[in-house]
């Protein structure tokens, strides 16, 4: 496939590059009716899809598109050459992780200079003891143009090492086995599977979740004993609803296998002893808007749940109880209104939480007489996070902070004493975190909410309405937007570029409720909030109103591709990479990975509402002719989460529609998925490109 490509690809970038200075690609239409319960829709440019990336008509079109691009940005090569170049000076290239206990050995990473991918390594009894290589990640990702390792496990009596690979970039992995001893592969594989493995206390039966191969939704638990064929191994447990997703996991204390299913109102989780995971029992059947996930520690379960408190409570019940079900349910925490519990991870004597208030995420640690004291913070606008605390016989809690000049600190504090020590600053070559001042400052929406934006330029940048804007956003899933430090973005401020994270609603940065408003019937909440950002930051004289360039990725995608028909004279660039533009077609159609599981988020358009609601805002849908700001629009050819054909589509269209002289310029991966192309620097490389065209486009490329 990647050499029909690649020769193909030769044919239009020879036959189109005469004219790609002077014209745009242009791609055919071709009459399609997409049907449903509430209409049917026209749809010219359907055609371009073609699940098996075979169609030579389309892979000709994204050629000529690739080409476009390369002629449109050859006079930027030496802007992208230096911003790579910049950026990659502010990373250490040798850096190394914190390593951290398990069962005996100390685990961590190093890259070697110039290297994409880093070597995981273990050390017995301390951090001094000799090093064993656990992958050499260098060595496996060569001859292929993408690599991924995920999810890895060493064995109970740490003597084999199970992990999930990628090596196409679609998120489809297979489950390799290792001997520690030897440095041997096993026989045994897996493929199609989830980015998941678990060992059961056996040492050698595995667990993973199977993959549909056509909806590519995580579906069957499975148990693999080494040395047997993968046809005979043992189905756990099957999952009928296609709405749910799933995964396997030990609990803190290693004493069971959880199998947990979720969507996004419905937890159900369902636990077996980690030395024989053969019959599991279910903590809590699922209900419809009843979320929670337990582990386990000495003889009781904590619990996480949104029951009777929408911000999340923690709850614990004994072993004895946990039949009783949720009437045994004893709170450890209170609800509330203003505090929104993310995680938690337990420890003997205590638990530490993470959460968030105010915007931001923050540490609070609860010991078992039921003291709570929180970890403070000096900074308007920050993250601390919980980090890698595999121990539980420990005071210690790991944690990394940051903020948006605050390079990412790992710390530890004690639980008793409070005791508080650095165990590694990142290291960022170059950067002088005194250059830059960050703020928290708060937008206020049409409808009188006050978005929190994180705010960070360089200090001398004047506040006179002159200065260009780069504005960022997400605000779906209920995945929060979480402030740090960027090698790749310290040369945008050092131009002059003033940064905003807008956190729109659509995340969880202030609450349940926060993405309650921001989805399902309330999802343009998250394009109207971030419009209101930009237009008080510019009322504010933060940044000119000629001058702002607006950024958001996948979901956010579908946020730059609505923003882009609401409001496109307010942006001088949108930059969307593999945005989710073509809602509603997407949605009708459950063979497409993740379609089901996100009626949910969405809608289902098989509803009336739904379907009208969706149509409204739906990027594609809503193109019509009128002046659009400059586009950057990017995708990956194997892209499992937002097909390719979403953009390619969008972009046919606009450059039908749009009246504009703007430059609209489309970068198509073709060895890559939803993530682009793997490794370290690739990412910063790629990063350039579009960075360069901001810079063109907000005054600044000289």
């Amino acid at each position: 496939m990647t050499i029909r490509y690649m020769m193909l690809a030769g044919v239009a970038l020879v036959s189109t590059a005469a004219v790609a200075q002077v014209q745009p690609p242009r791609v055919a239409k071709k009459p399609f009716q997409v049907t449903s319960p509430n209409g049917a829709r026209e749809d010219d440019y359907y055609w371009l899809r073609d699940d098996t990336r075979k169609n030579l008509e389309m892979l000709a079109y994204l050629a000529a598109e690739n080409a476009y691009a390369d002629a449109q940005l050859a006079s930027l090569k030496p802007l992208q050459a230096k911003l790579y170049e910049e950026t990659v000076s502010h990373i250490k290239q040798d850096d190394s992780s914190v390593p951290y206990a398990k069962n005996g050995y100390y685990y961590g990473s190093r890259f070697q200079t110039g290297a994409d991918y880093p070597i995981l390594e273990r050390r017995k009894g301390s951090r001094t003891a000799p090093a064993e290589t656990l992958f050499d990640q260098p060595a496996m990702a060569k001859g292929h143009s993408f690599f991924a390792l995920s999810d890895w496990a060493v064995s109970p009596d740490n003597r084999r090492v199970a992990w999930a690979e990628d090596t196409i970039g679609r998120r489809q992995y297979v489950l390799k086995v290792k001997d520690l001893a030897t440095g041997a592969l096993l026989a045994d594989t897996v493929s199609n599977i989830e980015p998941n493995v678990v060992w059961a206390d056996d040492n050698k039966t595995i667990l993973y979740v199977e993959k549909d191969p056509v909806t590519l939704r995580g579906y069957r638990v499975k148990a693999h004993v080494l040395g047997t064929a993968v046809a005979s191994d043992r189905l756990l447990y099957e999952e009928k609803d296609d709405t749910y997703s799933m995964e396997v996991s030990r609990t803190a204390d290693d004493k069971f296998i959880c199998i947990g299913v979720g969507s996004t109102v419905s937890d159900e989780q369902r636990c077996a002893p980690a030395a024989a995971p053969t019959r599991f029992t279910i903590v809590a059947p699922r209900a419809r808007e009843f979320r929670y996930g337990a582990d386990h520690i000495g003889n009781r379960w904590i619990i996480r749940t949104n029951r009777a408190a929408k911000n999340y409570k923690l709850v614990t019940v004994a072993d004895a109880d946990l039949a009783k079900g949720t009437a045994a349910w004893r709170d450890l925490t209170p609800a509330s209104d203003t505090v929104f519990i993310e995680g938690f991870k337990p420890f003997d004597g205590f638990v530490a939480i993470d959460q968030r208030e105010g915007g931001n995420r923050m540490i609070r640690v609860l010991n078992d007489a039921g003291k709570s004291t929180a970890v403070t913070a000096d900074e308007p606008a920050y993250r601390m996070s919980l980090d890698v605390n595999e121990e539980t016989a420990t005071p210690w809690v790991r944690y990394t902070y940051g903020s948006l000049v605050t390079p990412t600190t790992t710390y530890e504090v004690n639980a008793k004493t409070r005791e508080r020590r650095v165990l590694k600053v990142a290291p960022v070559p170059g950067y002088d975190p005194a250059k830059y001042v960050t703020e928290r400052v708060w937008a206020p929406a049409r409808d009188g909410t006050r978005i929190p934006v994180s705010l960070v330029y360089a200090k001398g940048t004047r506040r006179d309405g002159t200065a260009p804007l780069f504005q960022y956003a997400y605000g779906s899933y209920g995945i929060s937007s979480d402030p740090a430090v960027d090698p790749g973005r310290i040369g945008l401020l050092d131009r002059g570029v003033v940064y905003a994270i807008a956190h729109i609603r659509g995340g969880q940065e202030m609450g349940r409720g926060w993405y309650d408003d921001g989805h399902l019937l309330n999802k343009k909440n998250s394009f109207t909030d971030f419009i209101d950002v930009t237009r008080y930051l510019v009322a504010q004289k933060y940044a000119a109103k000629t001058r702002v360039a607006a950024m958001g990725g996948s979901a956010g995608g579908l946020l730059m591709g609505g923003v882009a028909n609401m409001a496109p004279a307010d942006y001088k660039l949108i930059i969307a990479q593999v945005p989710f533009v073509d809602v509603v077609t997407t949605m009708l159609d459950a063979s497409i990975p993740l379609t089901t599981f996100e009626y949910d988020e969405w809608g289902n358009p098989a509803q009336k509402a739904s379907y009208d609601y969706m149509l409204s805002y739906s990027p594609y849908d809503n193109v019509t002719a009128k002046a659009y700001p400059a586009l950057y629009v990017g995708t990956g050819l194997w892209d499992s989460q937002v097909q390719y054909y979403e953009p390619a589509k969008w972009v046919a269209k606009l450059r039908e529609r749009k009246t504009d002289t703007n430059p609209l310029l489309f970068r198509v991966n073709m060895e890559a998925g939803h993530g682009g192309k793997s490794g370290r620097f690739e990412r910063y490389r790629q990063n350039a490109e579009w960075q360069a065209f901001m810079l063109q486009q907000l005054g600044l490329a000289k």
